[in-house]
C-alpha cells in the first residue's frame, strides 16, 4: 500500500489507539490474505471524509481483499455495513462484487477512483456497536446532505446541521458559529436557516462529538428518505416512478414521496428480464393488489443493478448467516448466479459482542492554529484560501480541551488520518457489555496480550500478582470427613454473608450520613434493626471460625473427636436469632419505606443510585436488605445435609435436627413476606433498567420471566427484550446511551389473549404468534428450549388473567398504550418539539450499572424466570477456587463468591469489594477432556463460545457443589 509520506498509516493511532487488526471481515487475530507474488496494481479509494488512499493489490485479487485492505486501514471492526462503490464502463454506479477479482469489474484502475461508503443503513443506530462506525455513518449523513439526496423539512435540516457544528467546532459562540457557517456549506439553503441552526446549536452545550453523532443519526433515521437511493423507473402506465430498496423491503416513490413499500414477509420472489423488474407477492386474500407487479427500467444494465442491491439487502437484514453457494450446473447455466457475500447483520452483532478484541474508545482530537483561528474570527472575507496543516507543521498548535473532533482551520473533520501521538484523558465509549469482567460497570482491564487479542475476562492486573499464583506441590491438606466439608461451607459463606451485611451497616450508613439526607423515622428503622443482626452474626462467625480451627487441628485441643462436629453451635444459635425474629421482619418495612422515600425525595434517590456505582455495593442496593432473611434458607440446606450425611447414632446428629426444626420454623413464618418481598424487589430492580415507565412496582403485580425474543415486523426479525409480568407482557429495545437502559416499545395485556405455534405460518424457526383483541405480535426464540419456557410461562400468566375478573385496572403508563405508534413513528408528524426532543436525552441520562441481569440476558440471548431466581438464592457459595486460563500453565487462587447468576473475584475474603465478575447466564459448565491436559482432580470447565476457563476445587465435595 502507498501512502503519503506526510500522513501516518492509521485511524487507530490518531484516535489514541494500540496497533490493532480490527477486521470486520476477518476472524480475530488474523490478517488480510497475503498478496501473491508479482505485479501489483494500485487503486485509489476515496474515504467518507474526502481523502484518498492507495491501495495496491495483485491483478488476481478479488474484491475482498481490496475491501479487508480498506477496513484494516480505518481499524473498522463492523465493516459490514460498507461497501466500495464506482463507476463502471457504461458510467453507471455500482458496488464491488468481493467474489469476483478486481481487475475483471475495473477496467482501467488508473483512472478509477473508488468510494468507500456506507451500503446498509440499519434501522436504528443503536445496533451500531462501536463510535468509529457511528462516526462514518455521521460523514455519509454530512454527504447526502449536502448532495441533495437526504431530503427533509427545513426544521429537521436545521437540526441535523447544528449537530454537526457541534460536532466539529463545540459549544456555541455566536460569532464563531455565524463565520463557520459562512465558510462551510452543509445544505443548499443553508443561508436562509443560519437564525435556526444557530438557535438549535445554543441548546448543544456540553455535548461530546459522540453524543453529536448520536443524534444526528437519530434525527436522520426518522426521515423518510434515510438511506435511500432512487432508481428511475416506470410503471406500466407509463408513469415515472423511482424504486428503492431498504431493510423493510422494496420501495415506490414519486418524486421523493413514498406512494407503496413492499416489506419482505409479504414479498415470495424478485426478478428481472430485460428491461422489466418483477415483484412477485404472497397471495393476500385481504387485499387487492395483484400478485405480479411490472416496472420498467432503463435498461437491462439497470434493472440488473437494482436486482442485485435487493438481493443484498434482503440477505443482509433477514438472514441469519451468509447464504451459501449454488453448486454450479454441469451443463449449462439458468440465470445469475449472484448472491450475497460477507455478514448478515445479525453476524455482525455477534461477532462484535464476541470479538476478543478489546474495544478501543473512538476520540477525536484536532490542532487549530491560534493566530490562523483568531485571523479566521475576526476575518469578514469569503475568499481566504485555506491551508490544511500538516502533522509536521513547526508551528504552534492549540489542543481542544473539550476532546473535540478532529478539526481543520476550514472547520472540517481532520480526516481519517492519524495526528502524532499526544497525551490524552480517557473517554469512555458507548456502554457494552462483553465476556470482560465488570464491576459497578466498570472494567478494570488494560493493554493486550502479545497476540493482540483481548485479554481475557479474568486477567484484571490486580488479580495476577506472581505472589498469588500457587504451584503443583501447594496443595492443603484437610480432615476428609463429610461434615468438616458441610460446616466449611458454612464457615465461607457466614464470611461473605457479614460483608453483605457491613454494605447496610457501615457502607451505607456512613454514605448517607454524610449528605443527611434520610428522615430520622427511617435511619431508625433501618440502621436499628440491621445492627442487631450484624452484630449477632459477627459473634457467630467468630464461634464457627474457631472450631473449624480446632476441627483442622491447628489449635491446642487435648481431644479432638469434641470439635469434630457443627450441630451444636448451629442449635446454640439459631435459638439466639429466634430472639431476633421482630427485626427481621422490619427489614422489608425498611426496604418498603425507602423506596416509598426516594419517589418523594430526588436528593435520596440520586444519593441511592450514586451509591449503587460505588464498588463495594456490587449488587443492586436492595438486594442486601433481603440477604437476612436468605441466609435462613442457606441455614436450612445446610443443616438438611448435615443431618442427611450423619447416621441416627452420630453425637451430632440429634442438635443438627434439633437446628433444623427450629430453623425451618423461622422460615414458614417469614415465608410468605419474604415471597412478597423478592417479587417487589426484582420489581424495583426491573425499573431501573427500564425507561418509559412509572408505576410498574404495583400492588398484585408479579414477574414471571424475562429474555430475549427476535419480534416479526416490517423491518424483519429485530431483536428485543421482553419482560413477562402477571398481568402484561412488555417489548423493549437496548439503547446506546449513557444510561443504558431499556425503551419500552410495547406492551400486550395478557387478559383475552392466546397462543398459537406460528413455525410453519412464517417460516421462521421456533416463533409462535400472541393475538390480543388490538394487536398481534409474532416472536422467535433461539431455541426450541428457549421458545418452551416462554410459551409455558405465557400460558400459565393468560390462565392465571383468566381466573381474575378482567384486565388489571392499572397497566402501564397511559403513553404506552399504542405500540404502534411507539415502534413505528410516523413520518408525516415530524414536528420541531419531536425532532429537538432527541437532543436533550442524552443530557437528561445518568450513569447506570451495565452488568445487571437484563443486561446479561440481552447480550447472550437469553432468558431468566422468578423460578430460576428463587433457586439461584438458595445455591449461594463462597469461597477458595484456583483459577487457571486456556493457554496457562499456573493455577492462581481467588477468593470467589457465587451469587445472582455471577462470579465475582477477590484476593483474598477480607477485600471490601470484587476486583472482577463474571456473569454465568448463557455458559456450559463441563468437565475438561484428555486432549486439554488437565491432569489434576476436582477440575471443572465454564465455557461460553471461545471464552473457557477452569475452576479446580479443594475437595469432591465442592467440587459437586
Amino acid at each position: 500500500m502507498v501512502e503519503p509520506e506526510d500522513r501516518p498509516s492509521t485511524a487507530g493511532q490518531r484516535l489514541g489507539a494500540p496497533e490493532s487488526l480490527g477486521i470486520s471481515t476477518l476472524e480475530p487475530g488474523r490478517r488480510p490474505p497475503a498478496m501473491p507474488p508479482g505485479r501489483q496494481v494500485s487503486i485509489r479509494v476515496q474515504m467518507l471524509d474526502d481523502t484518498q488512499e492507495v491501495f495496491d493489490v495483485s491483478p488476481r485479487a478479488t474484491g475482498k481483499v481490496l475491501f479487508d485492505l480498506a477496513c484494516s486501514h480505518l481499524n473498522l471492526i463492523e465493516g459490514d455495513y460498507f461497501g466500495l462503490e464506482f463507476q463502471d464502463h457504461r458510467r453507471m454506479m455500482v458496488w464491488l462484487d468481493l467474489l469476483k477479482p478486481v481487475m475483471k469489474q475495473i477496467r482501467q484502475p488508473k483512472n478509477t477512483i473508488l468510494k468507500f461508503v456506507v451500503k446498509f443503513f440499519p434501522p436504528d443506530h443503536t445496533q451500531l456497536m462501536e463510535e468509529l462506525t457511528r462516526y462514518l455513518f455521521a460523514l455519509q449523513i454530512k454527504h447526502d446532505l449536502a448532495c441533495g439526496r437526504l431530503t427533509c423539512n427545513e426544521t429537521s435540516a436545521a437540526l441535523m446541521v447544528s449537530h454537526i457544528v457541534q460536532s466539529e467546532i463545540g459549544d456555541f459562540e455566536e460569532a464563531q458559529c455565524r463565520q463557520h457557517l459562512l465558510n462551510n456549506k452543509y445544505i443548499s439553503e443553508q443561508d436562509a436557516l443560519m437564525d435556526k441552526i444557530v438557535d438549535f446549536h445554543r441548546k448543544h452545550v456540553g455535548q461530546t462529538p459522540a453524543e453529536s453523532d448520536f443524534q444526528l443519526l437519530e434525527v436522520a433515521r426518522k426521515l423518510e428518505m434515510y438511506g435511500i437511493r432512487l432508481h428511475p423507473a416506470k410503471d406500466r402506465e407509463g408513469s415515472r416512478l423511482s424504486l428503492a430498496v431498504a431493510h423493510t423491503g422494496v420501495l415506490v416513490f414519486q418524486g421523493h414521496t413514498k406512494i407503496n413499500a413492499f416489506n419482505w414477509s409479504k414479498v415470495r420472489k424478485l426478478s428481472f428480464k430485460r428491461k422489466r423488474f418483477l415483484i412477485k407477492l404472497r397471495p393476500d386474500i385481504n387485499s387487492n393488489c395483484q400478485d405480479t407487479l411490472e416496472f420498467l427500467m432503463g435498461s437491462r444494465d439497470c434493472c440488473k443493478v437494482f436486482w442485485k442491491i435487493c438481493v443484498e439487502y434482503h440477505a443482509f437484514f433477514r438472514l441469519f448467516e451468509e447464504p451459501k453457494p449454488k453448486p454450479k450446473p454441469v451443463l449449462f447455466t439458468r440465470g445469475s448466479s449472484f448472491r450475497f457475500s460477507g455478514r448478515t447483520q445479525r453476524q455482525i452483532i455477534d461477532y462484535v459482542k464476541d470479538s476478543e478484541f478489546k474495544k478501543i474508545p473512538f476520540e477525536r482530537w484536532f490542532a487549530i492554529l491560534m493566530s490562523f483561528q483568531r485571523h479566521r474570527a475576526s476575518s469578514t472575507s469569503g475568499d481566504q484560501t485555506d491551508t490544511p496543516l500538516r502533522p509536521g507543521s513547526t508551528q504552534a498548535v492549540v489542543e481542544n480541551p473539550r476532546g473535540g473532533p478532529a478539526t481543520q482551520p476550514n472547520g472540517r473533520h481532520e480526516g481519517l488520518h492519524p495526528s502524532p501521538p499526544r497525551p490524552r484523558t480517557q473517554q469512555p465509549s458507548s456502554p457494552r457489555l462483553d465476556d470482560s469482567p465488570v464491576v459497578n460497570g466498570q472494567t478494570p482491564l488494560q493493554g493486550r496480550s502479545p497476540d493482540g487479542r483481548q485479554p481475557s475476562p479474568l486477567t484484571s492486573p490486580l488479580l495476577t500478582d506472581a505472589g498469588f499464583v500457587r504451584t503443583d506441590d501447594e496443595d492443603e491438606r484437610f480432615p476428609t470427613d463429610k461434615a468438616y466439608f458441610i460446616a466449611k461451607e458454612l464457615l465461607m459463606t457466614e464470611r461473605t454473608y457479614l460483608k453483605d451485611l457491613e454494605v447496610i451497616t457501615v457502607s451505607f450508613q456512613k454514605s448517607m450520613g454524610k449528605e443527611e439526607a434520610l428522615p430520622d423515622s427511617l435511619k431508625n428503622l433501618i440502621f436499628a434493626n440491621f445492627e442487631p443482626v450484624y452484630k449477632f452474626h459477627e459473634a457467630f462467625l467468630k464461634e464457627v471460625e474457631q472450631r473449624l480451627a480446632q476441627w483442622e487441628g491447628r489449635s491446642n485441643a487435648h481431644i479432638k473427636g469434641d470439635y469434630q462436629r457443627i450441630g451444636d453451635i448451629m442449635l446454640k444459635n439459631i435459638h439466639g436469632l429466634k430472639l431476633l425474629t421482630p427485626h427481621l421482619h422490619k427489614h422489608s418495612e425498611a426496604l418498603l419505606e425507602l423506596e416509598q422515600t426516594c419517589r418523594s425525595s430526588r436528593k435520596l434517590d440520586g444519593l441511592c443510585r450514586d451509591f449503587e456505582l460505588q464498588k463495594v455495593c456490587y449488587l443492586p442496593l436492595n438486594i442486601f436488605f433481603l440477604r437476612p432473611m436468605h441466609r435462613l434458607m442457606h441455614y436450612k440446606q445446610i443443616l438438611e445435609r448435615l443431618c442427611k450425611h450423619y447416621p441416627p447414632t452420630h453425637e451430632d446428629f440429634r442438635d443438627s435436627r434439633a437446628a433444623l426444626a427450629d430453623i425451618s420454623e423461622m422460615i414458614s413464618q417469614l415465608h410468605g413476606t419474604m415471597i412478597k418481598m423478592e417479587n417487589f424487589q426484582k420489581l424495583l430492580e426491573l425499573k431501573k433498567d427500564l425507561t418509559g415507565i412509572d408505576n410498574l412496582a404495583i400492588p398484585g403485580r408479579e414477574f414471571i420471566r424475562l429474555g430475549c425474543l427476535s419480534k416479526l415486523s416490517g423491518k424483519g426479525l429485530q431483536q428485543r427484550m421482553f419482560f413477562l409480568f402477571s398481568d402484561v407482557l412488555l417489548y423493549t429495545s437496548r439503547g446506546m446511551t449513557t444510561s443504558n437502559q431499556f425503551k419500552v416499545h410495547g406492551q400486550l395485556p395478557l387478559y383475552g389473549i392466546t397462543i398459537r405455534e406460528s413455525e410453519d405460518e412464517w417460516g421462521v424457526p421456533h416463533s409462535f404468534t400472541l393475538s390480543g383483541n388490538r394487536q398481534s405480535v409474532v416472536v422467535a426464540a433461539s431455541s426450541a428450549a428457549e421458545m418452551e419456557k416462554w410459551v409455558d410461562d405465557i400460558r400459565m400468566a393468560i390462565e392465571l388473567t383468566d381466573k381474575c375478573n378482567g384486565p388489571s385496572p392499572e397497566i402501564l403508563a397511559s403513553s404506552l398504550t399504542d405500540s404502534k405508534s411507539l415502534e413505528e413513528p410516523s413520518m408525516d408528524q415530524e414536528s420541531e418539539d419531536d425532532l429537538s426532543a432527541s437532543r436533550t436525552s442524552l443530557e437528561r441520562q445518568t450513569p447506570h450499572r451495565g452488568n445487571t441481569t437484563v443486561h446479561v440476558c440481552w447480550h447472550r440471548n437469553t432468558s431468566v424466570s422468578m423460578v430460576d431466581f428463587s433457586v439461584a438464592v438458595e445455591n449461594q457459595l463462597s469461597g477458595n477456587l484456583l483459577r487457571k486460563f486456556k493457554n496457562s500453565n499456573g493455577w492462581q487462587k481467588l477468593w470467589v463468591v457465587f451469587t445472582n447468576f455471577s462470579l465475582f473475584f477477590y484476593k483474598t475474603h477480607q477485600d471490601d469489594y470484587p476486583l472482577a465478575s463474571l456473569p454465568l447466564l448463557g455458559y456450559s459448565i463441563t468437565m475438561p477432556s484428555e486432549s486439554e491436559n488437565i491432569h489434576k482432580d476436582y477440575v471443572f470447565k465454564l465455557h461460553f463460545k471461545s471464552h473457557v476457563y477452569y475452576f479446580r476445587s479443594e475437595s469432591e465435595y465442592t467440587f459437586e457443589r
